[in-house]
């Protein structure tokens, strides 16, 4: 009791109810936090980046599009359809354009060149979206080691000090092992939220994918 009392006495009041910044706590963290940020950056570069391409696959206007191929194949005009389907430049233009190369074969080969494209399509969709999920993991475990070493440096400052215990020689250990702490957490609930928005959307994308290759289908079973 007498080593707080002491504390308190001497603690300049002013000192003590100064805030610390957010960017000021964040440094105390160590290199843990720098790791962090570095996770944490990664995931929203590769969350915009991939929500942006998968908004662009679900944006295009797929109805007029395949209206449009159904158009030109009952009038044979098969040429026609490929150009169309090869100049719209998105997911569902080239499933259908694979299917159009492969007319004059037998409809279980054309049905299984078109799955086969849109598998090829999603897995585009799909790159380093793993990597959000990789930092969801990653970001909570980070901060656990960083509680673990804050501690570790604490109870090693006060094996050193003995017994002049002080207040502000703990504070390093104790300001790394909470921070770290809270980032680690932080990182990782906004990539986990992140990784399940950008699934939600790629879910989507698929849906769309398997709509548009059964009209595709039912497109080629019409009579001319």
């Amino acid at each position: 009791m007498s080593l707080i009392n002491s504390i308190l006495l001497e603690a300049d009041p002013v000192e003590v109810a100064e805030k610390i910044s957010v960017l000021t706590l964040a440094t105390k963290g160590g290199w843990v936090m720098i790791v962090l940020v570095c996770l944490l950056v990664l995931a929203l570069y590769i969350s915009i980046e991939r929500y942006l391409a998968l908004n662009h696959a679900l944006k295009e206007d797929s109805t007029n599009f395949m209206n449009n191929i159904r158009e030109y194949v009952h009038k044979g005009d098969v040429e026609g359809a490929k150009t169309l389907a090869k100049s719209t430049d998105t997911s569902i233009g080239r499933m259908v354009a694979k299917g159009l190369s492969r007319l004059g074969r037998p409809l279980s080969d054309i049905q299984t060149a078109v799955e086969n494209e849109g598998k090829l399509e999603v897995s585009k969709l799909e790159k380093r979206v793993s990597l959000v999920a990789t930092v969801a993991s990653l970001g909570p475990m980070l901060g656990f080691l960083g509680t673990v070493t804050g501690m570790v440096k604490a109870f090693q400052d006060m094996a050193h000090a003995g017994n002049n215990i002080d207040i502000q020689l703990l504070s390093t250990g104790i300001y790394e092992a909470m921070v770290t702490t809270i980032g680690g957490l932080i990182v990782g609930i906004i990539a986990y939220f992140l990784y399940n928005v950008l699934v939600s959307r790629i879910n989507k994308v698929v849906m769309l994918l398997e709509v548009r290759s059964m009209e595709f289908m039912d497109l080629l079973h019409e009579p001319a």
